[in-house]
């Protein structure tokens, strides 16, 4: 009987301690632990994707807690997310071109704001508005990017479309970045095949930002790495005059197919050989009157 006692009583300490556990692990998981205290002033950012970012989610910088999400509301009229953030009074030089950005802890972990600062000189105060954000990114762009595709901050600011023609587009997909000089300035907003003239032509949408791209600069079309995914490769001209909404970029190159470039390298190869060849055959031959 008394073992039979004691053994239940184990059972049951192990039941007790089990359910303690998983309520820890909950209050480390979810937004219980993320309490904001002392004094803190309102920022604010907006985001085209806020995931499954909630109220009282931390923000951090280098890792480090600064303050929490306060509130998150559609804007009106738009569709982006205004995000409040709560930042402690304490860290009062956060530069104002810094960018917030949206990360998971962990693989499966809650969502957060993690501060990327500028270098700026002058710093975000009560009622402060960070206009460089960066979305939480679904599974299908982190994948993209593990290939090779990169991608560009949210355009918030709004952006500008201009159009290009290929004779071959490739792989070339709606999404894929658009770059200049490595660094992604908008995305692909559209492929579809010309009619008339018989080739494709790629709508391009640029970040307001960039709008001092001369409007003679060539657009190519490039593949991140040997089997990567491929991006608009912009290549500024030296035209005073800049591009704008609705313009086309006349100077394109198309993607270049494997095929294309495995032939190429094979007809340069039998070409050197063949000189070679020629050349090595006449030398070896006497010359005439010398027999």
């Amino acid at each position: 009987m008394s073992q039979r006692k004691s053994y239940a009583v184990g059972t049951g300490m192990f039941i007790v301690f089990g359910f303690a556990a998983l309520a820890y692990l909950a209050t480390q998981t979810t937004s219980v632990v993320n309490s904001h205290q002392g004094a803190s002033y309102m920022i604010d950012a907006q985001f085209a994707n806020v995931g499954q970012l909630k109220e009282r989610a931390p923000v951090k910088v280098a890792g480090v807690r600064v303050g929490q999400v306060q509130s998150i509301a559609l804007e009106p009229g738009k569709d982006v997310a205004d995000v409040k953030l709560s930042i402690d009074k304490k860290f009062n030089q956060i530069p104002t071109d810094s960018t917030a950005v949206i990360y998971t802890s962990g693989l499966l972990g809650d969502q957060y704001v993690g501060l990327q600062f500028g270098t700026g000189k002058n710093y975000l105060g009560e009622g402060g508005h960070l206009v460089l954000t960066r979305s939480t990114q679904p599974l299908e762009e982190m994948l993209g990017k593990f290939f090779g595709a990169g991608g560009a901050a949210d355009a918030i600011g709004g952006n500008y479309k201009v159009t290009a023609h290929f004779t071959n587009v490739g792989a070339l997909v709606v999404g894929a970045p658009v770059k200049m000089a490595g660094v992604a300035i908008g995305s692909v907003s559209d492929v579809k095949a010309d009619p008339v003239k018989l080739d494709a032509t790629v709508t391009i949408a640029i970040d307001s930002k960039y709008n001092q791209i001369p409007d003679d600069s060539a657009a190519a079309i490039f593949t991140s790495g040997l089997i990567g995914s491929q991006y608009v490769a912009i290549q500024p001209g030296g035209s005073p005059n800049s591009l704008k909404d609705g313009d086309q970029l006349v100077l394109t190159q198309s993607a270049m197919q494997l095929e294309d470039l495995i032939g190429k390298f094979l007809v340069s190869g039998s070409s050197s050989g063949s000189s070679n060849a020629g050349g090595n055959g006449s030398s070896n031959n006497p010359p005439a009157g010398k027999h």
